[in-house]
């Protein structure tokens, strides 16, 4: 039996009004018969009881999860959400023993379980976009909730027909832009574009299409968002990343940033920060980094140090 003192366990008595009679530490578990009991009054509170817990015991994080017999979860970035199951390449069987007589067979059956996970021409076309979208998420290094996003804005343009008569993976590359706008992750259209084959023209009409009809709306793409990303590329300290943003909030406010490219701000303002605190970064490098040229850095700089009547610290 095991008394209840009050601590997050994963079999509760639930909520009832012979619960509130009895104090919570007189309260016992009996696991032979599955009952929750009063130890003062021997009521038996709740009975039949589920044990939701394992049946085995782990002790490390691995141990666990090599023991579970459940799948992952249910994923949107997965053409069937992540229900179907695969068979394994391995060549040896639980026990490890090698499989020799029933290798042909199982190289059949995983060949058609290949093929039943693709019925129809809707899971033929999100099988290849979502794989495309997994492609450039990779590339471009994005968290999982934008993935997840990105996976849910596709599947809607499929239903709305969105899809039809335009390139798959200039769709999937507007998702993946509109999903990174919701989410305000400092990615470009220029970034996205230099990892597909699609012009940045079609994927800018893709995305306004998207916007369009499914009613998405997105905020204007903040300069601040792109400055902890350019500073960390550098090797600059977070003194920078405070400068930087104070910078932008000060021209903001004198109307400086309106119409401008917010990378070039962004990377205009680290290199202001930069030159004043002496961790000195040349123009080139940090327009490699934000992904701009040289000119737009030296032109949102002066740009801003007008503004800001910033005396001028380092000679070009």
């Amino acid at each position: 039996m095991t008394v209840l003192s009050g601590e997050k366990t994963s079999s509760t008595p639930s909520q009832s009004p012979n619960v509130s009679k009895c104090p919570p530490n007189k309260i016992i578990f009996d696991h032979g018969k599955g009952e929750y009991v009063c130890l003062e009054t021997g009521e038996v509170i709740e009975e039949r009881v589920i044990d939701e817990r394992a049946e085995w015991r782990a002790f490390t994080p691995e141990e666990r999860e090599r023991r579970a017999r459940t799948g992952g979860p249910i994923t949107g970035t997965v053409h069937d959400m992540g229900f179907a199951t695969s068979i394994d390449y391995a060549d040896k069987d639980a026990s490890g023993r090698r499989i020799i007589e029933k290798k042909a067979q199982l190289q059949k059956l995983r060949k058609w379980q290949a093929r039943t996970r693709i019925q129809s021409s809707v899971d033929r076309n999100l099988a290849q976009a979502l794989n495309e979208l997994e492609r450039i998420a990779e590339l471009l290094n994005l968290p999982t909730h934008v993935r997840e996003e990105a996976a849910r804005i596709y599947r809607m343009a499929v239903e709305k027909g969105l899809v039809r008569g335009r390139s798959i993976e200039s769709v999937i590359a507007a998702a993946v832009y509109v999903a990174c706008r919701e989410a305000r992750v400092p990615r470009s259209l220029d970034e996205i574009t230099k990892y597909t084959r699609i012009p940045r023209k079609e994927i800018a009409r893709c995305y306004r299409l998207l916007l369009r009809e499914l009613g998405i709306k997105v905020t204007a793409v903040d300069p601040i968002d792109f400055i902890p990303r350019i500073a960390h590329a550098l090797g600059l300290s977070g003194e920078i990343i405070k400068n930087a943003t104070e910078i932008l909030n000060k021209v903001r406010n004198k109307g400086v940033t309106a119409g401008k490219d917010p990378a070039g701000l962004a990377a205009a303002a680290v290199y202001i920060a930069a030159i004043t605190a002496g961790e000195k970064r040349t123009q080139k490098e940090v327009a490699h980094v934000a992904g701009v040229t040289e000119v737009t850095v030296r032109n949102r700089y002066k740009e801003i140090i007008d503004a800001l009547g910033i005396q001028e610290k380092m000679e070009e």
